[in-house]
C-alpha cells in the first residue's frame, strides 16, 4: 500500500528518555491490531491480529501486519502482550512466533487458551504467561499492571504500561456495560487511580467513537432472543462469532428455558466453545448440547443450531447454507438469527447470504430488523467519561477506520486536550513520548501482508489486482512466433479468450499494434523474450481500452522461430 505521508522518512534514534509509539495495524481499519512500544532498546508488542479480506481481495484468507520493522530486531522483543481473545487481536501470532518461538505471550486465562489451541493447529509450543486483573508484570524496562474491561468476550484486559518515559494506558477493546452477563465490570476505580499517578499517553479504543450516548447492555438483547425462540416454529440457526461467548450463553440459557437442543456447526466454533466450556466461561445445563448428528432425530421445534459465518465468509458454515453446499438444508418454517454486528466492508457478503437464506424459504432475523446485537466497544458517552476520569496528557485514538479515530480525537479534545497532542495517525506512523509530550517523527513499512493458499506474502497488490481483473474482465492469452533474426511474426498469432463474455476473434484487429510493437522493439535491438511479451501486453492492453472499453488480462507468449 502507498503512504499517504509521502513527507515522513524514517524515524530518529529514539531519545534514551523517550518511548516509541508504532502501530503497525488497527488504525484506519477494523482489523489487524498491532502496535509495538520502543523503550531503552527493547520492544514490547501489544496484541497481534488479522484483518479478513474484502471482495476485491478474491484467494486471500486473512491479512497480516507487516513485520518489517522486527526482522532484524526479533531478540529486542521481550513479550506480546494480548488484550483478548478476539482474531483483530490475536490472529497474527502464529506468524509472528515462526520468526522467533519463544516470545513470552502474556495474555488473560481465556485468551491464553483460545490462542493456544491455535499455535497448536501451527505446530507451535508457546512460552506464556497467564495474567489477570490486578498482576503485574515487568518484560525488560517495560512494567505492566493489567485492568479488567468489559468487552463481548470474557478475559478482556487493559495494560498500563510504565516506563522510565512516562505511564502509558492502553484500553484494549472495551466498553463500560454496567450489567455485564459475567458481572465483571470495567475497573473505572484502577483507571482513576492510573489518573491520580499521571497518563502520559492514552491509547483509547475508538470504533464506536461516532455513536452518541452509552452503549446498549447486553442484558438488553434477552427480550429479542426470547422472542425468536418464543415465535420461532422450526429449527433456529444462529450466527455469531465463534469467540463471542456472551452471545452463545444467551443463546443457550434460551434454548433450555424452550426445551431445545443444541449443536454447535464450524470448526472454530466447536473448539473455542468447549474451551470456553471446560474453563467455566460458558454455562452449559447437562444434556443440552449434542453433536450435529443427532439432530435428524428430533422434530425441528427442539433444535438449535449455533454456527460461524455471521459476516458472510465463504467457507463459513452459514455461506454453505445459503449456497446449499452444506448438509444442513435451510428450507421454509427455519429461522436464522445472526446475532453479530456488521464489520465494515462485510455488508455485500451478508446481504448474499440474507438472500441465499430467504430464497430456501428461512426467516432472517438481523440487527436490520431487529435488536439482535449490540456492540462490544464504548460508545461516546463512555468515552468523554474516560477523558474527565483520567485526564491523560496525551490520546492516541486506535482501532477504527479514519472517521472513528477522528471522531475519538474530536472527544478528547473537547475535555481541554490541546490538539497537537491528540495525533490521528496511520498504520506506520511513528510517535515518539518525550518529556511528557508527543511527537510524530517518521514512519516505517506497514503495509497489508497476504496469506493465500497458506502462503504469507507471496500474493502482492499486483497479482490481486490481476485476480479481480480475472474475475471481471476475463483473459487473452496471445501466441506469437516470431522470427530469431528479423524480430516479425511467422505467422497471425492465435488469441485464446477465457471469460471475455464475447469471441476472442476480435483481438485479430490488434494484429497490427502486435507488428507495430514487434517493430519498436526490433529497432531499439530487443530481442529479449520477456521485454517483447512486456510490450506486447502494454501495446495491446491500450488497445482493447480503447477500441472496446475492456480492460482484460493480457497473456503474451513469445515462441522463437
Amino acid at each position: 500500500m502507498s503512504h499517504p505521508h509521502p513527507e515522513l522518512g524514517n524515524p530518529p534514534s529514539l531519545p534514551r528518555n523517550g518511548l516509541r509509539v508504532v502501530p503497525l495495524g488497527g488504525l484506519g481499519e477494523v482489523g489487524r491490531n498491532m502496535t509495538v512500544l520502543e523503550h531503552r532498546g527493547k520492544l514490547l508488542v501489544i496484541d497481534c491480529g488479522v484483518l479478513f479480506p474484502e471482495e476485491h481481495q478474491p484467494g486471500v484468507d486473512v491479512i497480516l501486519p507487516d513485520f518489517s520493522m522486527l526482522r532484524d530486531r526479533l531478540q529486542d522483543i521481550v513479550a506480546i502482550v494480548l488484550t483478548h481473545g478476539h482474531e483483530d487481536h490475536i490472529g497474527a501470532v502464529p506468524y509472528l512466533l515462526k520468526e522467533r518461538g519463544d516470545i513470552p505471550v502474556v495474555g488473560s486465562r481465556l485468551t491464553l487458551a483460545f490462542i493456544e489451541a491455535k499455535l497448536k493447529e501451527h505446530r507451535i509450543r508457546p512460552n506464556t504467561v497467564q495474567v489477570a486483573e490486578g498482576d503485574r508484570q515487568t518484560f525488560g524496562p517495560f512494567d505492566c499492571e493489567f485492568i479488567a474491561v468489559n468487552h463481548s468476550i470474557p478475559d478482556g484486559l487493559a495494560v498500563a504500561v510504565r516506563t522510565a518515559a512516562g505511564l502509558l494506558l492502553h484500553t484494549g477493546d472495551f466498553k463500560m456495560d454496567q450489567f455485564p452477563l459475567d458481572e465483571r465490570l470495567t475497573d473505572l476505580r484502577a483507571f482513576a487511580r492510573l489518573g491520580d499517578e499521571g497518563v502520559d499517553l492514552f491509547l483509547v479504543d475508538s470504533t464506536n467513537a461516532e455513536v452518541p450516548g452509552f452503549t446498549t447492555a447486553e442484558r438488553d438483547l434477552t427480550p429479542a432472543i426470547e422472542t425468536v425462540f418464543r415465535t420461532a416454529p422450526g429449527r433456529i440457526v444462529v450466527s455469531s462469532f465463534a469467540s463471542h461467548v456472551h452471545r452463545i450463553q444467551q443463546v443457550l440459557d434460551a434454548a433450555h428455558e424452550h426445551k431445545r437442543k443444541v449443536a454447535f456447526v464450524g470448526r472454530s466454533m466447536v473448539r473455542n466453545m468447549k474451551i470456553a466450556q471446560d474453563l467455566g466461561y460458558l454455562r452449559v445445563p447437562r444434556g443440552l448440547v449434542v453433536d450435529v448428528k443427532k439432530l435428524d432425530d428430533l422434530p425441528p421445534e427442539k433444535v438449535t443450531l449455533v454456527s460461524t459465518g455471521s459476516q458472510g465468509e465463504p467457507m463459513a458454515a452459514l455461506s454453505r447454507m445459503a449456497n446449499r453446499d452444506h448438509q444442513i438444508r435451510i428450507g421454509e418454517g427455519d429461522t436464522v438469527l445472526l446475532a453479530s454486528s456488521l464489520i465494515p466492508g462485510n455488508e455485500n457478503a451478508v446481504s448474499r447470504v440474507i438472500n441465499g437464506l430467504t430464497r430456501w424459504g428461512a426467516k432472517v432475523v438481523h440487527q436490520g430488523n431487529a435488536k439482535v446485537h449490540v456492540s462490544g466497544h464504548a460508545s461516546a458517552g463512555e468515552l468523554v467519561y474516560c477523558y474527565n476520569l483520567i485526564k491523560p496528557r496525551n490520546v492516541l485514538p486506535v482501532h477504527g477506520e479514519w472517521r472513528h479515530l477522528r471522531a475519538n480525537a474530536d472527544l478528547a479534545i473537547a475535555t481541554g486536550l490541546e490538539p497537537e497532542r491528540v495525533p490521528v495517525i496511520d498504520d506506520g506512523m511513528v510517535v515518539d513520548l518525550v518529556d511528557g509530550r508527543v511527537k510524530v517523527t517518521g514512519k516505517v513499512r506497514a503495509g497489508y501482508v497476504y496469506v493465500s493458499a497458506g502462503t504469507v506474502g507471496d500474493v502482492t497488490e499486483d497479482e490481486l489486482r490481476d485476480r479481480v481483473t480475472l474475475s471481471r474482465q476475463g483473459t487473452v492469452t496471445i501466441v506469437a512466433l516470431v522470427d530469431a533474426d528479423t524480430g516479425q511474426l511467422t505467422e497471425p498469432p492465435d488469441f485464446v479468450g477465457r471469460g471475455l463474455g464475447t469471441d476472442e476473434s476480435i483481438f485479430e484487429a490488434a494484429v497490427p499494434v502486435i507488428e507495430k510493437a514487434l517493430a519498436d522493439a526490433a529497432a531499439n535491438g530487443i530481442g529479449d523474450h520477456a521485454e517483447l511479451e512486456q510490450r506486447i501486453e502494454r501495446a495491446v492492453s491500450r488497445w482493447a481500452e480503447r477500441k472496446h472499453r475492456r480492460n482484460p488480462l493480457i497473456i503474451p507468449v513469445v515462441i522463437e522461430a
